[in-house]
């Protein structure tokens, strides 16, 4: 048949010429007075009357009806009686089901048929009465009709199943019409995916999408279809790719959420029957998206429901999950899919941004980790100039941690940080390895000898206001990316299982590579291993142990800071790229802060820089000073920061911390020439 507008005529030729047939059955049956009930009550036979239906004219439509069957493709009820597996005499049960919303005079030859006006509607009764070779099996719950939920069945009380008034199912009365869409009860969970053909897939990918391909096309025939496994934790990959495969066997791909599975064994078992008759009417594959459920056995939540749903039902089915699910009720062909590789994503960036020979795809390959669907959207958004595309890079990436990390606003530059010289070239060097992680990598190919170790990790030891934090804040601005410190009491819970759980998720959301992140007070959390006493010191120690596990296969920038360096567990050293040790200033780092503590817009007097020096105090402690004291000028009549306020300020903060104070530190005697004013302040 050459367009669908030709089959749809045909299709509506067959269903008239179907129709014609039903009703001279059922006027046949009416007008000879039938009962659909095989005995009476008080075991009298039924004399038929004459039938005022010729049998040359029911022969003539039934023949009619068989011509307009004969045609390729066949008619919607054909299709559906083969894909379905029915009976001839269960084909002939739905069609007189789908009669009723067909045949406006179905209703009352249904009526007529049962010698009853308050039974305008079909039964199984009828049906036995009113078709040849008859079947009583037709009523099972295992046969195609009641199993597929071809028909529906109203059976109100204790009122048999033979009497009950049948309807077909409104999905299966469009089918036969010729009108194939997605069921309504199935619409508001399924969401399809777009395979995306513009784009094009890496290697690696590609692989993956050929790997499915041919797993499901060569199941032998009347074999059970291989349950897909996609397993990986980049969900926009591992979709395109599913959505590619399904594509190549032409299947449309729908999304089901595992949370929207039901819980209830009933609701479950129907959600999984009308799924897998949806794969049956029209070229359809689900992709079961449990991406964020527990393996089972683990405690999840949406575990239970989902493998339930998969062994109650059949079809093509991609189970998209982090890891492998072991013990699944049907045979599993396991597909890992990442996003692409680093140098497939800097050929992907080149393509798309035009930059074939420049720099900026290698830095944004070595830096993002991005799936190909958001890097062709990044890149198509005007203009691709080199600070935009790193900006939307950042903003993309911006892992959600609003719960387990607070994102700080970074000002500090490392021109600013005073540190010794060793130690700030420690800062430089790690910056400079992240920024040339790909050219270390990939092009000179480190990335073919190592199985981890790709991210950097550091750690910032030395006591509380010696410049950690801002050092991190150097370091993030240094490489224009987020810095988030980890809240570390949203992260440790008392509750065994909990912690691992969350830090899988920081490190996760964070992978992507558009963050940093800074682990204040870390020995909290990676504090050393305990002898195992009870259950509590064992899970505690599983905890760390899957910290220094996962600590090696960051692929970011993670920095730990700490003011007991020896609390941490010394497994952690080997893993660590740099330790930084911060120590408390001298005198002429001191004195270098103080020169550099007051903004510009502030207004200070002359300022004695070396008598501020010989306080034995932190740079974080001077930035409190200061602070204090240019609130103290705020109240003053002159608005000027001056020696005496700044001492006063420092008296304070001296007696916060309980540290001794000599008064006459802390008195000002104003200079007595400007000659003794410049040397001040020289």
């Amino acid at each position: 048949m050459s367009t669908l507008a030709d089959w749809q005529k045909a299709n509506e030729d067959y269903l008239a010429a179907a129709l014609h047939w039903l009703r001279l059955r059922l006027t046949r049956l009416g007008a000879r007075g039938e009962t659909p009930i095989v005995v009476a009550p008080d075991d009298t036979t039924v004399t038929p009357t004459p039938s005022v239906v010729p049998d040359e004219e029911l022969s003539e439509a039934e023949a009619a009806m068989a011509r307009a069957e004969a045609v390729d493709p066949p008619p919607g009820l054909t299709i559906a009686a083969r894909r379905f597996g029915l009976s001839a005499f269960e084909e002939q049960v739905l069609l007189l089901c789908a009669a009723m919303e067909l045949d406006p005079d179905a209703a009352a030859l249904c009526a007529r048929a049962h010698r009853d006006p308050s039974r305008p509607f079909p039964t199984f009764a009828l049906a036995l009465w009113l078709f040849d070779d008859a079947a009583w099996d037709v009523m099972s719950p295992e046969r195609p009709l009641r199993y597929w939920r071809l028909i529906e069945i109203h059976q109100p009380g204790a009122q048999p199943l033979t009497a009950s008034a049948l309807r077909a199912d409104e999905r299966i009365v469009n089918y036969i019409k010729g009108l194939n869409y997605l069921d309504d009860r199935l619409a508001p969970l399924l969401i399809p995916i777009d395979a995306e053909e513009s784009l094009t897939l890496p290697t690696s990918q590609q692989t993956a999408v050929e790997t499915i391909v041919r797993g499901i096309s060569q199941t032998p025939t009347g074999a059970r279809l291989p349950l897909i496994n996609v397993v990986g934790t980049d969900a926009a990959s591992k979709q395109l790719v599913a959505a590619r495969a399904a594509a190549a066997l032409d299947l449309h791909l729908y999304r089901l959420p595992a949370e929207l599975l039901p819980a209830q064994a009933a609701e479950l078992e129907t959600l999984a029957r009308l799924a897998q008759r949806e794969g049956v009417l029209m070229p359809v594959a689900l992709y079961l998206d449990a991406h964020e459920a527990e393996r089972p056995g683990q405690g999840g939540g949406h575990a239970p429901p989902v493998s339930r749903f998969l062994a109650r039902t059949d079809g093509i089915i991609l189970l998209n999950t982090r890891e492998s699910w072991p013990g699944l009720s049907r045979p599993a062909l396991t597909i890992d899919v990442d996003t692409p590789t680093a140098v497939e994503q800097r050929a992907a960036w080149a393509a798309m941004i035009g930059h074939p020979s420049s720099e900026l795809p290698a830095r944004l390959a070595g830096q993002f980790d991005l799936d190909l669907s958001t890097i062709g959207r990044i890149a198509d958004t005007p203009p691709a100039d080199e600070a935009r595309l790193w900006e939307a890079c950042v903003a993309t990436t911006r892992p959600r941690l609003d719960n387990l990390a607070q994102r700080l606003d970074v000002k500090a530059t490392l021109d600013q940080i005073v540190l010794p010289a060793a130690e700030k070239q420690l800062l430089r060097d790690i910056a400079g390895q992240v920024a040339r992680r790909s050219l270390v990598y990939d092009d000179w190919g480190f990335s073919r000898r190592m199985t981890n170790g790709f991210g950097i990790s550091a750690l910032f030891a030395g006591e509380s206001g010696t410049g950690k934090t801002m050092a991190a804040e150097c370091i993030a601005n240094e490489l224009q990316l987020d810095l988030y410190r980890i809240d570390l009491s949203a992260v440790v819970s008392k509750y065994i299982g909990e912690t691992p759980k969350n830090l899988r998720q920081l490190f996760d959301a964070a992978e992507r590579g558009g963050a940093i992140l800074f682990f204040d007070e870390a020995d909290a959390l990676f504090g050393k291993r305990s002898e195992v006493r009870d259950s509590h010191d064992r899970y505690a120690n599983i905890e760390i142990n899957y910290l220094l596990q996962r600590i090696e296969s960051y692929r970011g920038l993670a920095i730990l800071a700490t003011n007991l360096k020896a609390h941490l567990d010394t497994a952690f050293t080997r893993r660590l790229r740099f330790i930084v040790n911060f120590p408390r200033p001298e005198a002429v780092q001191r004195r270098e802060i103080w020169a550099n503590v007051f903004p510009s817009e502030a207004t200070t007097s002359v300022l004695d820089l070396d008598r501020l020096a010989r306080f034995d105090i932190t740079g974080g402690t001077i930035r409190n000073i200061a602070l204090n004291a240019a609130f103290l000028a705020a109240g003053a009549r002159e608005q000027i920061i001056t020696m005496p306020l700044i001492l006063e300020a420092a008296r304070t903060e001296f007696r916060k911390m309980d540290r001794f104070i000599n008064e006459s530190d802390f008195r000002w005697n104003e200079p007595t020439s400007n000659t003794q004013a410049e040397e001040r302040i020289a």
